[in-house]
């Protein structure tokens, strides 16, 4: 466990009480240590493990650390000042430290492609499931994740910035690090309420 975290997961715990207890930390309250190069590559070996009808592979990883966290959100800052020139300072400042605001980001791309066989809502699924497999590794790692879009994810010319072509789309940015504090739980659904038995 990392030392200077307030609070930060046991890495390995039962998996049962690991996705019963997850819960997503703003990237304010992630610091370093993130995972380095090795453990990084684990996750995202970890990530790509997932159900891919066809094995299309219709995702990619682009990792945003250091100061490429910081040039790149001030790309993404340029992108928008040139769409809205009169939006206040604090967007401006809000998009380009967006990036920057945890110790390591990794932004998922979906790039489903047609398919005469494989449905593109079965790839779009896939690639979820690749954001969340990422999410609930880097918990049992000891580390704390949250999954984030954002404007930039919404915005092709952003999304082009960032290197994407024209055809992908950004499933999400996960920024990991270590978490500073523990964060309060939040209302879930009432599963009960959400189940229903089918009887023919």
């Amino acid at each position: 466990m990392p030392d200077n975290a307030v609070f930060a997961t046991t890495p390995g715990p039962d998996l049962l009480t690991l996705l019963e207890t997850r819960r997503s930390v703003p990237p304010v309250s992630l610091v370093e240590p993130a995972p380095g190069p090795d453990d990084l590559m684990r996750l995202l070996t970890i990530a790509s493990r997932v159900p891919d009808h066809g094995r299309m592979v219709p995702w990619r990883f682009v990792v945003f650390r250091g100061e490429a966290r910081t040039a790149a959100g001030e790309r993404l800052a340029a992108v928008h000042r040139s769409k809205d020139p009169e939006a206040p300072d604090a967007m401006g400042k809000k998009i380009a430290t967006s990036l920057s605001r945890a110790p390591l980001v990794v932004a998922v791309v979906d790039r489903t492609a047609p398919s005469p066989k494989i449905p593109e809502w079965e790839q779009h699924l896939c690639v979820g499931a690749v954001c969340m497999n990422l999410v609930t590794a880097a918990n049992a790692m000891g580390f704390a994740a949250v999954w984030l879009t954002g404007w930039a994810a919404g915005d092709a010319d952003a999304r082009a910035a960032l290197g994407l072509a024209p055809e992908e789309s950004l499933a999400g940015f996960i920024h990991i690090g270590t978490p500073t504090e523990r964060p309060a739980e939040r209302p879930r659904p009432d599963v009960p309420s959400l189940v229903t038995h089918w009887v023919g």
